[in-house]
C-alpha cells in the first residue's frame, strides 16, 4: 500500500521516494523478503539541496546507514540550488529524498495487483502502461 502513494507509476520500474528513512529500509526489508531482491539489483539515488551545511558525500553516508546499503548502488543524484531571488528562506530536509529503483516488470505487476487485491478494485491502466 505504501507504493501506492509513493509508488513511481511508470512501466517496468519499481522506484519508490521518501524523505523518510525508516520508511525507506522498509520499503528495502519488503523487496528483499518477499522478491529476493539483492542490494545490488538497487539504486539510490537523492534529490538534495546544498548549502545546509551538509555535504553531498555526508548525505550520501546518512542515507546508505540508514537503508543499509553498500556505496555500489549509490546512482545519479539530483543537486537542487536556491535561487539568489529565493534568500534560501525555504526549510529543505537537511538530507535530501531518497529513491529506491529497482528494474522488474515482474515485481511492479505483482505489486500492482496486490495493491488491487487489498483495496478490492481494478486499475486495468496499471496493467496497460
Amino acid at each position: 500500500m505504501l507504493y501506492w502513494a509513493e509508488g513511481s507509476k511508470r512501466r517496468n520500474d519499481v522506484e519508490f521516494t521518501n524523505s523518510d528513512a525508516d520508511m525507506m529500509r522498509t520499503f528495502v526489508a519488503f523487496l528483499g523478503r518477499c522478491y529476493g531482491v539483492r542490494q545490488d539489483d538497487l539504486r539510490l539515488t537523492l534529490n538534495v539541496h546544498l548549502g545546509n551545511g551538509v555535504a553531498l558525500s555526508e548525505i550520501e553516508d546518512w542515507w546508505l546507514a540508514r537503508l543499509e546499503l553498500p556505496r555500489c548502488t549509490l546512482g545519479s543524484h539530483t543537486v537542487n540550488r536556491y535561487s539568489r531571488a529565493s534568500g534560501q528562506t525555504r526549510k529543505t530536509l537537511p538530507y535530501g529524498t531518497a529513491g529506491l529503483v529497482v528494474h522488474s516488470t515482474f515485481i511492479l505487476q505483482s505489486i500492482y495487483g496486490a495493491i488491487q487485491e487489498y483495496a478490492g478494485m481494478e486499475r486495468p491502466e496499471w496493467v496497460d502502461l
